[in-house]
């Protein structure tokens, strides 16, 4: 059996699975709640909660699983599944890096901490204003694509006035993305203002960030150069002159 709460504005969905489930619960029950949620959001955020007497899914129930997970392959943003069982906690930590959003796995005594998880966000862009042409953008954290959307409103703002930017981004306190919703929004943000990038300043503390800045300087079209985190105000008088 599968009962469905969902949140007051739509968004975020709460599902019971007990018993057996098969593909009437569902064609008539957890499908039309997603479809429901996904007409008035661009994604939606789930939680499953296994409960202890669950014995599994009948073959049709699993079909309709496989079917749900496709046909909404981009339409969730972050899973979270609440079990004991110890196959259900293996099988999900098995699927959770194919997965295009972040899925997490929590006992049924940590359900209030996985309802937090997926209430918060995960990470932070920071965009500041360095003045004249320069923009500072500090990723913090995992990030999800809400963070990205904001990040590119700011940006946009601070960049309306300017003819052309230079862009200091700090990496030293990013921990990489939530799922491939949220690289595919980085690359987003990214493409929507290359052409006005006059020079850019990369700071981290990790070998990749180092290669990526390598990366960037044939992609971007632009003068690129890493820091060190320890260097940053180095790089911000870099970024500056000239």
């Amino acid at each position: 059996m599968i009962t469905v709460h969902t949140s007051s504005d739509g968004a975020q969905i709460e599902v019971e699975l007990s018993g057996e489930v098969t593909s009437t619960d569902y064609s008539e029950t957890l499908v039309p709640a997603i479809e429901s949620a996904l007409a008035e959001h661009e994604n939606v955020r789930l939680m499953a909660v296994v409960q202890p007497e669950f014995k599994g899914y009948d073959l049709g129930a699993a079909w309709s699983d496989t079917k749900l997970g496709l046909s909404h392959w981009r339409g969730f943003d972050r899973i979270a599944v609440v079990a004991d069982q110890g196959w259900v906690q293996t099988s999900t930590r098995l699927a959770a890096p194919i997965m295009p959003c972040p899925m997490q796995v929590f006992e049924l005594a940590d359900i209030e901490e996985a309802r937090r998880w997926l209430r918060e966000s995960l990470g932070s862009i920071h965009v500041t204003d360095l003045g004249g042409p320069c923009v500072q953008i500090s990723l913090l954290g995992k990030l999800d694509p809400d963070e990205y959307q904001k990040a590119g409103a700011h940006l946009d703002d601070l960049l309306r006035d300017k003819t052309g930017f230079r862009l200091l981004i700090d990496l030293s306190a990013f921990d990489g993305w939530r799922g491939l919703t949220a690289l595919a929004a980085h690359f987003r943000l990214a493409s929507g203002h290359i052409g006005r990038l006059d020079r850019a300043a990369i700071v981290g503390d990790k070998a990749w960030q180092h290669l990526a800045q390598r990366v960037a300087s044939h992609v971007l079209g632009a003068r690129t150069q890493f820091f060190p985190a320890e260097e940053i105000d180095n790089a911000k008088t870099w970024l500056a002159a000239g």
